[in-house]
């Protein structure tokens, strides 16, 4: 059984765990709720695929949703979303366990759910294909599916191919070589190999701390070391779920993730 997501060491999880707050939760349910257009998630179910720290789950129940179950393959990442659950008091309607997308039997036995949500989790399973559609036969008919996907388009200098040797070779050296390739990293795409940048690049680094509440290392070993990895085409990824019985209503092109949002036809029998 491949992943459902990759973390390269599960330091993310600590780092989390230290800066949760409420402005991390507002600023994803905000995040949330502008790209689907909407001012609420009000009497919603949703599945929240790759739950992670369980940030997102805390957000949508913050938008208004009735009741959200989600899960995660790691277990670090199962127990970070309990404790952020212990945080703000156990709530009765918000649940979260393992389990893996690409488990057929595991994801036949869920319920369907109104809104299934899964950012930046399906492209690291190792088979994309199968875990869309795992992903996507959750949503009732007339029901919402948010996903983002690794985006093949944008990614043209340095191109997929180039990424997917380092993170092959990342995760395969310890943990001296990987500290270099963090470095190596912040010098060559945050620097672009200009010491004058090393300014503009520790001001980020305070801005992101703040604004996500973790290192900008801690991401840049995530992205370093997640794997396995798959990129998709934006197009591809649309026919592919068109193709399933739903209906592309919003997408967001331009960074690494490929936001999209579909709404499954109301007639669609599952």
């Amino acid at each position: 059984m491949k992943n459902n997501a990759s973390s390269s060491e599960g330091t993310g999880t600590i780092s989390f765990k230290k800066n949760f707050g409420k402005e991390k939760v507002e600023i994803s349910k905000q995040h949330i709720l502008k790209f689907m257009g909407r001012e609420n998630l009000n009497g919603l179910t949703v599945l929240d695929i790759g739950c992670g720290s369980g940030l997102h789950s805390v957000a949508m129940l913050e938008a208004g949703a009735a009741k959200i179950h989600g899960f995660d393959y790691d277990p670090n990442s199962v127990k970070a979303t309990q404790f952020i659950q212990k945080q703000v008091g156990h709530p009765e309607n918000w649940t979260a366990e393992q389990g893996s997308v690409l488990d057929d039997d595991y994801i036949s036995k869920l319920s369907t759910y109104d809104f299934v949500y899964s950012w930046g989790v399906l492209h690291h399973t190792g088979e994309v294909w199968h875990a869309i559609q795992n992903a996507a036969s959750r949503v009732k008919p007339g029901g919402l599916f948010y996903i983002a996907l690794y985006a093949a388009d944008v990614q043209i200098d340095p191109t997929p191919e180039f990424w997917l040797d380092i993170k092959r070779k990342y995760v395969a050296s310890g943990w001296m070589r990987r500290r270099a390739m963090d470095l190596w990293y912040v010098w060559r795409f945050q620097m672009r190999k200009d010491i004058r940048r090393l300014p503009e690049f520790l001001q980020r680094k305070r801005e992101y701390e703040k604004n996500r509440g973790m290192s900008i290392f801690t991401d840049i070993r995530d992205w370093l070391g997640g794997w396995p990895m798959e990129f998709v085409y934006d197009k591809e990824a649309i026919d592919f779920v068109e193709k399933l019985g739903f209906k592309l209503e919003k997408i967001a092109t331009g960074e690494a993730n490929t936001e999209f949002l579909f709404v499954r036809n109301a007639d669609d029998r599952i």
